[in-house]
């Protein structure tokens, strides 16, 4: 039975101070979803006897989630809730009473859809980080956390699967604190890499209470405040003096009762550990009374510590009593909601510091000002940051976080897509909100209004946004800013109905398609008219296409083997001036090509921004990349697509009506670096400078038909001058196993253009960590490999890394990299050679 109505909900939301928006983001397997529902079971939406290893989470929606057992869409749940006195004392923000609504997201942990955990973090504020304690931090935790951080959300940490080591492994107590420690120092680590000095100081430190310990699968959980609390009311202490004794080399003299940082008394004899003797302890005796069937003890310890069984409960043995007992003992749910309320932001508190990060426009306009206060009063801002399936077939809620105002069904609102422009009306759009609800798991629920601070789906926009976008009343209102994806889709396939009369439906389909994923990628080549599916990865494009097949299109498809998206770029700066001119022969366009070395980069990771400071972004190139400030300042455009890592330099003189045509020039420029010259594939890493241009007087002889074809002539006829190159994506592969696996994991990866860059053994484990550098041509059926080879013992996880510039140059006939073209070309429908350059080139 849910203990809360929506009514409870909606009143909650008109106190942001009592509202925590928050991800649970972990590595795939570390138990995310089942400690979901030790939060779900304690708002009362599922019973406690759901939770745990023979049920589905109840986050668990889709038919392959439940098949596979992993999360491969977000899901958001709201949830009601009334905190004890003592822990809403011990908050440091302020508050407004003893109930609180979360909004909680699980998210996926598999590397594939991590474009579900940008989505989550983009629309919440704080994080609950899980990692197995025996496994401890992965690859994928880092890549999450540190998307977590650069959105400025704080993290806290569950440190899951404890009682892995209890029974699995049945550590000691002392070799379980230092295994512990590992994983809270890890996490920190990582932290303080990408410490933004706006959050302050979000370590998380056990002895704070911002770590949890948790079993997810058998429902128990604690935190160090939660014993401290209990050892302060049975001995009068002080609770938070207490918390910092329980961690760390601290350890308590029974003879002298004095607390000491020495292993050792007076007398030579050693101390145990604080954590080990006043945490561990209690449960170490009641794990060895449950599972060697020691009634005595057992009973001795459940009257001390006051756990009250129920009687069929008292009739289970071994592992099932254990779990009854410790749930009764140190309910997860309270500790994941202590650590929720008194750690994580309110939306008042985290939108004073993450409006900076989030809103496009100037920090002073009233949309801004509405942000930063969270003001429900102020104008409209909805930032939606992913589009989610209804349960009419073909239509989708948008679902996103109202920043500032309050959103009501048919409110008339500004849909401002992700390239809209303030003073432009290009996608830009005006309608009326149809209808605003809730998402509670695998249900909605209708709801009047939403205030700001809290999590919404909106339906009737579909029509309007395709994955994100900004929705406001302000007639001044810039964008919230794009997400940036950790993930490219590098993975493409080409798709065909089998039954020509079905296309219709594939088109369709392909639209829903791009629709129902942030990250997907569908479009229909123009040279050979196939329709391309792309993905971040095998599985993610696995999933997109049985989505596609079943849900979206619902028609039999054919797809092609899956092909790799390539980069082209330059080595060195053009070895001449190249010259194109105009059809009419009036205008004239002479350009250099050069690699833009490690601008590209910055600007992929942000640093350098279209959208930034024109003086700012000067500022930047000159003293962190040595360019000329004065160049850095005729910046035209970025491309492809004015986001991309390449640059048009306007770097002529006194060249008349250059002012007039800059618009046709940069078309032109976003074309050439849309499709390039050696395999019309997008290009990275360059940068084209306009050295000088001679243009017709009458503006009818110098338009977009005259400028536009010999502006991507003379970009590739650079490239060509400039030893262009091919780069390929690469994924950083992490393989876990154990030592005698290690030689057979070498073997694969040579095989498959491997390079290991690291190997590390796990400190009190048989196990070895392995990181190597795979190209993604060669990843598939790598896992599939692996582990035949290990026979299971292995298997990696792999995430897009960097794109690598391949050696052999695309122009020597019978190289690799010019295979490769080669096949790229024949693929799209080109002639097979490259271009020569005189195709491209004028001459005066």
């Amino acid at each position: 039975m849910v203990f809360f109505t929506i009514d409870q909900v909606r009143a909650l939301m008109d106190k942001p101070d009592n509202i925590r928006n928050m991800s649970v983001i972990a590595h795939v397997d570390h138990g995310k979803s089942t400690l979901t529902d030790t939060l779900v079971q304690k708002a009362g939406i599922i019973p406690p006897s759901h939770t745990g290893s023979t049920n589905t989470p109840f986050t668990h929606i889709r038919d392959d989630e439940k098949e596979r057992g992993i999360t491969i869409k977000s899901t958001a749940i709201s949830m009601f809730f009334k905190s004890p006195k003592d822990v809403v004392a011990s908050i440091a923000q302020k508050t407004d009473g003893d109930e609180f609504l979360i909004n909680l997201i699980d998210s996926p942990g598999h590397v594939d859809f991590s474009s579900e955990v940008t989505a989550a973090l983009r629309v919440t504020d704080g994080a609950v980080v899980v990692v197995d304690c025996i496994e401890g931090v992965y690859v994928q935790t880092e890549a999450v956390l540190r998307q977590a951080l650069t959105e400025r959300i704080k993290p806290v940490l569950v440190v899951n699967k404890l009682d892995r080591a209890l029974l699995e492994l049945q550590v000691n107590k002392e070799d379980l604190y230092r295994a512990l420690s590992r994983t809270v120092d890890s996490v920190n680590a990582i932290i303080t890499t990408y410490h933004d000095p706006a959050l302050g100081d979000v370590q998380v430190r056990p002895e704070a209470g911002s770590v949890a310990f948790a079993s997810a699968l058998h429902g128990w959980g604690f935190t160090i405040g939660q014993f401290a609390e209990r050892y302060s009311r049975k001995f009068g202490v002080d609770k938070a003096k207490l918390m910092g004794k329980l961690w760390g080399d601290n350890y308590f003299n029974p003879e002298t009762k004095k607390w000491t940082a020495k292993p050792l008394d007076a007398s030579g004899k050693p101390l145990e550990r604080s954590f080990n003797a006043f945490v561990l302890d209690p449960i170490y005796r009641i794990c060895d009374a449950a599972m060697n069937a020691k009634r005595d003890l057992l009973e001795d310890s459940l009257t001390k510590l006051d756990i009250k069984l129920a009687p069929e409960e008292r009739e289970l043995e071994g592992k099932s009593l254990l779990k009854a007992i410790l749930r009764r003992f140190l309910p997860a749910g309270d500790s994941l909601l202590e650590m929720i309320v008194v750690h994580l932001p309110s939306p008042r508190t985290a939108q004073r510091y993450r409006t900076e990060t989030l809103y496009d426009g100037p920090l002073d306009d009233e949309s801004a000002v509405g942000i930063r206060e969270c003001a429900a009063n102020g104008p409209l801002v909805v930032y939606v940051s992913k589009m989610v399936p209804s349960r009419d077939r073909g239509r989708f809620y948008a679902f996103g976080r109202v920043f500032s105002g309050t959103v009501r069904s048919g409110l008339k609102v500004r849909i401002q897509g992700p390239n809209f422009v303030p003073g432009r009306k290009d996608d830009l759009f005006h309608t009326s909100i149809k209808g605003t609800v809730l998402m509670m798991g695998r249900n909605v629920d209708p709801i009047q209004d939403v205030p700001a601070g809290n999590l919404v789906c909106l339906s009737g926009l579909d029509q309007f946004l395709l994955k994100s976008g900004t929705i406001t009343t302000s007639e001044t209102a810039h964008n919230m800013r794009v997400m940036k994806f950790s993930t490219s889709p590098v993975v493409q396939v080409a798709v065909e109905v089998r039954n020509p009369m079905d296309l219709p439906k594939l088109v369709e389909g392909l639209k829903r398609l791009a629709k129902s994923d942030p990250c997907v990628q569908a479009w229909i080549d123009p040279e050979t008219g196939e329709h391309i599916v792309a993905g971040s990865g095998e599985l993610h494009l696995e999933i997109c296409l049985k989505d596609l097949e079943e849900d979206h299109a619902r028609v039999p498809l054919k797809r092609s083997t899956p092909v790799i998206a390539y980069r082209e770029t330059v080595r060195v700066a053009s070895t001449m001036t190249a010259l194109a001119k105009s059809p009419n022969k009036h205008n004239r366009i002479y350009a250099v090509a050069e690699p833009l070395g490690d601008v590209t980069e910055a600007i992929e990771s942000g640093i350098v921004a279209p959208v930034a400071d024109l003086k700012a972004r000067a500022r930047i190139l000159a003293d962190d990349f040595g360019w000329d400030a004065a160049i850095a300042r005729k910046i035209w455009c970025f491309g492809p697509d004015g986001t991309g890592a390449n640059l048009l330099v306007d770097a002529t003189k006194g060249v008349q009506y250059l002012s007039e045509s800059k618009e046709h020039l940069v078309a032109g420029f976003q074309w050439a670096t849309r499709s390039g010259v050696c395999a019309d594939e997008p290009l990275r890493g360059v940068r084209v400078n306009v050295m000088d241009a001679t243009l017709h007087a009458d503006a009818i002889h110098r338009g977009s038909g005259q400028l536009l074809q010999p502006m991507r002539r003379v970009v590739n006829a650079a490239c060509l001058l400039a030893d262009p190159a091919l780069q390929e994506p690469i994924f950083l592969a992490e393989i876990q196993c154990p030592l005698t696996s290690v030689h057979s994991i070498y073997g694969v990866l040579h095989r498959r253009r491997g390079q290991i860059i690291s190997e590390d053994a796990r400190p009190g484990t048989t196990l070895y960590t392995l990181k190597a550098y795979i190209p993604v041509a060669e990843s598939f059926g790598f896992a599939a490999e692996l582990r035949g080879e290990t026979q299971g013992q292995a298997s990696p996880q792999c995430v897009f890394d960097h794109w690598e510039t391949m050696q052999d140059s695309p122009l020597e006939v019978g190289s690799k990299v010019n295979e490769i073209v080669q096949r790229i070309r024949r693929r799209k429908g080109l002639d097979p050679a490259i271009p020569p350059l005189d195709s491209f080139l004028d001459k005066l």
